[in-house]
């Protein structure tokens, strides 16, 4: 089997509907578009979410909840990612820039370090936030943490 023999299993496909080529085609004189009114018409477009007159389902449907502009996202890290990234790569100090060459990060993320898993080596870890069980585990390693 080479990609120059392929085929669609038999039935999957139907060939399109011709529309307006001719009454021998079974679809001319109105174009499966019924007669007359405004539907048959060329141009016709009907608003998004029309419903023939019902209310909308997006206007019965109450509002609720807020978006708060002032929400800080971080990227979260925990200590068991930390302590791979050692293992694989023997880095010796843990930076949003090593995070972002690794692929753990995008450009404009902040970094969160969270307090899942543990560390056995002694590192210096830099972030904008660490979580109270991340920066004692560290210290309690022997490594050290500084905020950005």
């Amino acid at each position: 089997m080479n990609l120059h023999n392929l085929t669609p299993a038999k039935g999957s496909t139907k060939s399109t509907k011709r529309i307006a080529r001719g009454q021998g085609s079974g679809h001319g004189g109105t174009s499966t578009r019924g007669h007359k009114g405004q539907k048959s018409r060329s141009g016709y477009s009907r608003k998004v979410g029309f419903e023939g007159g019902q209310m909308p389902l997006q206007r019965r449907v109450p509002k609720f909840g807020f978006k708060n502009i002032n929400r800080v996202e971080y990227k979260a890290i925990n200590l068991d990612i930390i302590q791979s990234l050692i293992d694989r790569k023997n880095v010796l100090e843990i930076t949003p820039e090593i995070l972002k060459e690794n692929g753990l990060i995008g450009n404009n993320d902040l970094v969160k370090v969270l307090g899942r898993g543990e560390l056995k080596v002694k590192i210096s870890v830099t972030a904008h936030k660490f979580s109270q069980t991340a920066k004692s585990s560290i210290e309690s390693a022997g490594g050290n943490c500084s905020e950005i």
